[in-house]
């Protein structure tokens, strides 16, 4: 196995152990201030519970073969909510973006063509755009 994709599976185990243990741990267990939270975002500890059981399923199948580019486009919605949830209630919002970016530079690393896909995706976007300005 290449370093690269050590790397990839390092990144990737990372956060989805995160996901799991940090993010979705703190849907599952009661703590102090968490109902406060929660209407802050305007969530039920009902509703979190849901959404902890989501989390944890999609960063299972981050880390399955097969299944992982389909689970990483439904990691980046899921992370987009909880961009939006905090855009809603004016909190700093930067983290799921970054956890989003990580997801797709930890799974690039480790299915190399993912990243043909997008860079092969911006150069042919570039070439059309070139011809077209040419042409015109």
């Amino acid at each position: 196995m290449s370093k690269s994709k050590i790397a990839g599976w390092v990144l990737s185990g990372l956060l989805s152990a995160f996901l799991i243990f940090g993010s979705a741990g703190g849907k599952f267990t009661d703590w102090e201030g968490k109902e406060k939270m929660l209407a802050h975002f305007g969530f039920t500890a009902e509703q979190m519970v849901e959404i902890g059981y989501v989390e944890v399923a999609i960063a299972v199948l981050y880390l399955v073969p097969g299944v992982d580019f389909i689970a990483t486009i439904l990691l980046t919605g899921y992370l987009g909510g909880a961009t939006v949830t905090h855009v809603r209630v004016e909190d700093p919002f930067y983290m799921p973006i970054v956890f989003g970016v990580v997801a797709w530079i930890g799974l690039g690393l480790r299915r190399p063509e993912v990243f043909g896909i997008a860079f092969g995706w911006m150069k042919t976007s570039a070439r059309n755009e070139a011809e077209s300005t040419a042409t015109n």
